[in-house]
């Protein structure tokens, strides 16, 4: 029970961790975009993170997924390597971070929604109604953004929410049995050959002459965001249940516009904090509330 116990408040921590690594994405995202655009970000990221995960599988001595869990790999690598990154980079070329970073906080419940058909969990009452106030407190503050209507951009960044919710649920999924740096490891083997004709496309010498800050961006997305946060990511889902860990990510809005705000000079208004406050006591609720488990159907073959 005291183990048991242990294991889910640190994969909450994990969990944090990669949230808090993830936060930084979209500000680095809309520095290195300017400069690289967004096939070069949104592909160029996990070609570069490929080599670095290539050396890591030869060096452990990784053996190939099996039929099953390349399947499931499959759609973490559609989610997380392919689809989510080059939405964001489109998105992030016509949008402010704080916009986008509020439009992302629906990823909590989309993740929740599809742990309960991939993962077989079966969040509580009270966890659902934790995860509604925090929507409706981030919608709120949508709303006191004034957006108006939906962009283009905006229908590009809930279609990233969509399928990364999903990546993120099978993800977790598979890391119980595969391990958590393994499957976002093998997701950008799989999809980074199929990157490298149209980065390559996309290259031209004015990209060497970018300042240092759009390549210490580039960098990041590369390393850090496209494989390192995942793996705490993973991790954290895999000890803590997909849909608890999944709150968390609650705060990564505002730890966006926190980062944008540093980094971009984007303000941070009253109405901002306020809304944190909400959210967060609506995670610390969330974090609490209880999650069943039911067998899923490949478990039960």
């Amino acid at each position: 029970m005291v183990q048991n116990e242990f294991r889910e408040k640190f994969g909450l921590l994990l969990g944090l961790v990669g949230v808090i690594c993830f936060s930084l994405t979209l500000p680095a995202t809309s520095i290195a975009v300017e400069y690289f655009g967004t096939t070069v970000v949104g592909l160029g990221r996990t070609v570069v993170a490929a080599i670095l995960v290539a050396v890591v599988l030869v060096v452990q001595k990784e053996k190939l997924p099996s039929r099953r869990q390349f399947k499931s790999l499959l759609v973490v690598a559609i989610g997380a390597v392919l689809g989510f990154p080059i939405l964001t980079s489109w998105a992030m070329e016509f949008l402010p971070v704080s916009h986008g970073a509020v439009e992302l906080a629906l990823l909590p419940l989309a993740t929740a929604g599809f742990a309960m058909f991939r993962a077989g969990e079966v969040p509580s009452l009270k966890f659902w109604v934790s995860s509604i106030i925090a929507s409706l407190a981030v919608i709120a503050y949508a709303l006191h953004l004034g957006f108006g209507q939906l962009q283009y951009a905006d229908l590009a960044l809930l279609g990233a929410v969509m399928i990364l919710g999903l990546s993120y649920a099978e993800g977790g999924k598979l890391a119980k049995e595969l391990g958590s740096w393994q499957v976002i490891a093998w997701a950008i083997m799989i999809g980074a050959p199929f990157f490298v004709v149209p980065v390559g496309l996309h290259l031209t010498i004015e990209m060497l002459h970018a300042p240092i800050q759009a390549w210490i961006s580039f960098i990041y997305l590369a390393v850090v965001s496209q494989f390192l946060a995942y793996v705490a990511w993973y991790s954290g889902m895999a000890m803590g249940g997909i849909a608890r860990v999944s709150q968390i990510q609650y705060l990564q809005p505002f730890l966006m516009i926190l980062f944008a705000s540093v980094f971009l000079d984007e303000s941070i208004t009253f109405f901002t904090l306020v809304i944190a406050v909400i959210v967060i006591c609506s995670v610390i609720s969330g974090k609490n509330a209880p999650v069943s488990r039911k067998r899923t159907v490949s478990e039960k073959n």
